[in-house]
């Protein structure tokens, strides 16, 4: 059997159109996924909607609109763009799924039984946005502490979940598995606060009906992240098929961002440990974007569209600038000039200027055709154990989300590519020695294909073409990294030519 990989992104609120942050999350996910695809795992990748809660029922009114209908407008701008991205989700949800409503149901029941929900009454500051409460001291300037928005006193009957009960056993968990929370800073952000000690949390409403209803008790509908939470069992097959279940649960990688780090890494895990279900392995929180310095804000006019952006500067490009630019996990910064020079530098003058480069020198002194290398000699050597360095260190980046770094291999890989061709002179050899020609363009072959595996899962399409480019047949979506990730001497090939530049220079 083969092995197995689940990893989710957040499902996404259908109260507005997507943005950059939405579009960052997914196409992250849509990396590992590939990446872990080309490792031999067979793949899980979950992502969706959430429909429910006081926030979506409040976009619908103010558009005079049911809030279904709402959902309905709304799920194809995100469907849409993960087709735009290239994403290869094998999973969407919709928290309003029949399949979804009877997890949550029988999570909700499960619980109760146990003793870990009972009925009481609810008094504090909510936060509609959010859709959270918080106590007057965890307010900042009597606002929310998360996104600084004004909150609202309710008071409401409510069905509460024993989570001040999980305070210990979660701490525990935090200490045995320090990789459960990513990157660092967030790990201690989470057990801080855990070890503050954890209150009971209020799990139903009444103030308004558009969710899930509490079993046995419908005037009650149930807190929208006790809901939202969920669709990660029901995706993997929770209730309805027990051998997706069983291969995919638990999930190895949550993906969200830090504003909703509490509710995964805090409720999430202790809703799982009342249920007597193993926890996620990972979860990772990466941080925002900003642009040209500012916070993206609809008064300011300056939220990126990536349907937009993606169209203007192409798919890839986009895909790869968003992990080009900014370690995984910190804030990072969008303009124009930085993807750009992003395009011009690493993908026209590095990678696309090399790949040309070759295929060209293969087209023009061989016919097209490689070769077998004639001994290894010179700085052959060096080149190979170099190159697979590089390769270890992309492999132990990818493992654990660190997208700009195991890129930073990949562009270390094109560099040396460039000098041995610089040093080697392959022009001058097809003068004076065919022999050496031959294993100097063999190492370069070799060098470019391995650069072009590494940077697939970032950019798709350009990569496959990369890939006919250089007489490979088959879909690079479907090569084997163990295979390809070190030098070989090739089989049969297509005829390998002149191309044209895969990355045409931008203007700013």
């Amino acid at each position: 059997m083969a092995k197995s990989y689940y990893i989710t992104t957040p499902i996404y609120y259908i109260n507005d159109v997507p943005h950059i942050g939405h579009a960052y999350t997914t196409c992250a996910a849509d990396v590992v996924a590939r990446y872990k695809r080309l490792r031999g795992y067979e793949v899980f990748f979950l992502t969706g909607v959430d429909e429910h809660g006081q926030k979506a029922q409040k976009a619908a009114l103010e558009q005079g609109i049911t809030p279904r209908v709402l959902a309905d407008r709304m799920v194809p701008t995100f469907t849409d763009l993960w087709k735009l991205l290239e994403i290869t989700n094998t999973g969407f949800i919709r928290t309003t799924d029949e399949a979804h409503r009877r997890v949550v149901h029988h999570l909700f029941q499960r619980l109760e039984e146990k003793g870990d929900i009972y009925l009481g009454e609810y008094e504090d500051w909510y936060c509609i946005p959010c859709e959270a409460y918080f106590t007057e001291l965890q307010l900042k300037d009597g606002k929310c502490p998360d996104c600084g928005r004004a909150v609202e006193r309710l008071k409401e009957e409510s069905y509460f979940f024993r989570m001040s009960k999980y305070t210990d056993p979660l701490l525990r968990h935090l200490e045995e598995h320090k990789g459960f929370v990513m990157p660092e800073v967030r790990y201690n952000e989470v057990t801080s606060f855990v070890k503050g000690g954890l209150r009971d949390l209020s799990i139903s409403r009444t103030t308004f009906d558009w969710g899930v209803p509490v079993p046995g008790n419908p005037k009650h509908v149930v807190y929208v992240w006790f809901d939202a939470l969920a669709n990660y069992l029901t995706g993997a097959g929770f209730l309805s098929d027990t051998e997706r279940f069983g291969q995919f649960w638990p999930a190895d990688a949550h993906l969200i961002g830090k504003d909703i780090l509490r509710f995964h890494a805090v409720y999430w895990p202790s809703f799982l440990m009342a249920a007597g279900l193993p926890l996620p392995k990972r979860i990772f929180a990466h941080g925002w974007w900003t642009v040209n310095g500012q916070k993206m804000s609809k008064s300011l006019g300056n939220v990126v569209d990536p349907v937009e952006t993606a169209r203007t500067y192409g798919v890839d490009e986009f895909r790869f600038f968003l992990f080009r630019e900014v370690p995984f996990g910190l804030d990072g910064d969008f303009s124009k000039d930085a993807i750009v020079g992003r395009i011009n530098g690493d993908l026209a003058n590095d990678y696309g200027n090399l790949l040309s480069r070759s295929a060209n020198m293969i087209g023009k002194f061989q016919a097209g055709r490689l070769a077998g290398p004639a001994g290894q000699g010179g700085t052959d050597g060096a080149l190979l154990e170099r190159t697979t360095a590089l390769v270890s260190d992309y492999e132990r980046e990818m493992e654990v989300f660190g997208f700009s770094k195991a890129l930073s291999a990949v562009f270390e890989l094109t560099a040396l590519l460039n000098r041995y061709i610089d040093t080697e002179a392959p022009w001058r050899l097809a003068k004076e020695d065919t022999a050496r020609l031959a294993t100097v363009l063999h190492n370069i072959w070799n060098g470019v294909r391995v650069a072009t595996l590494l940077l697939h899962p970032f950019m798709p399409s350009k990569t496959a073409s990369a890939w006919r480019a250089l007489g490979m047949a088959g879909d690079i979506g479907r090569a084997s990294f163990d295979e390809e990730r070190s030098f070989y001497k090739p089989g049969d090939l297509s005829a390998i030519d002149r191309i044209p530049p895969l990355f045409p220079r931008r203007e700013g």
